[in-house]
């Protein structure tokens, strides 16, 4: 059974009693490289972590002697944070600058996405070669800083898809998002055109009646055309595809940590809950209430937590109520198949 910490959101501004936890300070070691992995947010969408309390980490690692860096890697969409170019643009927009938090921005796998470590798998029912930002891999330590919320492939983003997704590189999104292409209820279509407008891909064309049509070997699987239609006609397909998307992130996760679980720690955000991921630029409104903040060694146990947290405070099952189509439950059970971390925790209040 692992611990996790939890400080409620009325209460943030005690954000360093997590920094004074043995379990934080102990990780690291003076002269080691520590990246912090966060999401810094997408164009026009204010769902990530403030740079305020990213800074709090920043000087608490530095106090050890380490040497902190912020990191993510890049999008397959042709969004503002596709190369590292423009993902850093938008990382400094949004306050993650060396002039705020007094350590640079490093991307994760490189200026388009080339920059690559692969690590093989054995025992894995897809993913035998995956491709992680070499960044990332090749630091002493890392810090998952994570804004909990609901996602339309996966039921929930926490610590798990910061980890799966989040270090992959644009390869490795490709490979998990292959079997995604949303698909368009022509019942229900306007014949608006906004779905056009909205896909960075260029995989959306018309019929000769002004119907459209998707390319699924174009479409990249970012959803963008499922959040801008204004008729809720075209869906993500709920079948054994999505089914194998989410486990396929989660093998991810064993890449990445299955030589490094003393490694690692993670924070999750429960603040700014909203129905979709962080990846469009569109400002949702949250759902719920903002909860609280959380800190654990066990991504599992975190995300777990997380989700029992918000159930609690919601009264029933809040992602299936957002997400009927989807089990949340697989991505947890397949990481903790793969021993990846457990579901089974003890929840302490700061």
């Amino acid at each position: 059974m692992k611990k996790v910490y939890f400080l409620p959101w009325n209460r943030r501004g005690e954000f360093d009693k997590f920094l004074r936890l043995k379990e934080f300070t102990s990780l690291f070691s003076s002269k080691d490289y520590v990246a912090i992995k966060i999401h810094f947010g997408e164009e026009g969408n204010k769902g990530f972590v403030e740079p305020e309390f990213v800074k709090k980490i920043v000087e608490r690692i530095k106090r050890t002697g380490s040497f902190p860096f912020l990191t993510d890697s890049n999008t397959i969409y042709l969004g503002s944070r596709h190369d590292a170019y423009h993902h850093l643009k938008v990382a400094y927009e949004h306050g993650f600058s060396i002039e705020n938090l007094g350590v640079p921005v490093i991307i994760g796998d490189g200026l388009r996405g080339e920059c690559e470590e692969i690590i093989e798998l054995n025992g894995t029912k897809y993913i035998k070669k995956a491709s992680i930002g070499k960044i990332i891999m090749h630091s002493d330590k890392i810090v998952f800083v994570s804004h909990f919320k609901g996602h339309e492939c996966m039921g929930f983003g926490g610590a798990l898809k910061n980890i799966g997704m989040g270090c992959a590189t644009r390869k490795g999104k490709y490979e998990m998002h292959a079997e995604i292409s949303p698909k368009i209820n022509l019942e229900k279509c306007s014949r608006c055109r906004v779905c056009g407008r909205v896909c960075l891909e260029g995989a959306i064309s018309y019929d000769k009646d002004g119907y459209p049509l998707i390319d699924s070997s174009k479409c990249s699987g970012c959803g963008m055309c499922i959040i801008a239609c204004p008729q809720g006609a075209i869906k993500i397909p709920w079948d054994d595809n999505l089914v194998r998307t989410q486990e396929k992130m989660i093998e991810y996760c064993f890449a990445i940590l299955k030589e490094r679980k003393e490694e690692v720690c993670f924070f999750n955000f429960l603040k700014f809950i909203t129905k979709y991921c962080d990846c469009y630029r569109t400002r949702e409104k949250p759902l719920i209430e903002d909860i609280g903040i959380l800190f654990s060694l066990d991504p599992v146990a975190i995300d777990r937590a997380s989700i029992d947290i918000i159930n609690e405070r919601y009264g029933k099952d809040f992602f299936k109520d957002i997400w009927p189509e989807i089990d949340w439950k697989l991505q947890l059970d397949y990481a903790e198949e793969l021993g990846i971390g457990t579901q089974r925790y003890e929840l302490v209040n700061l």
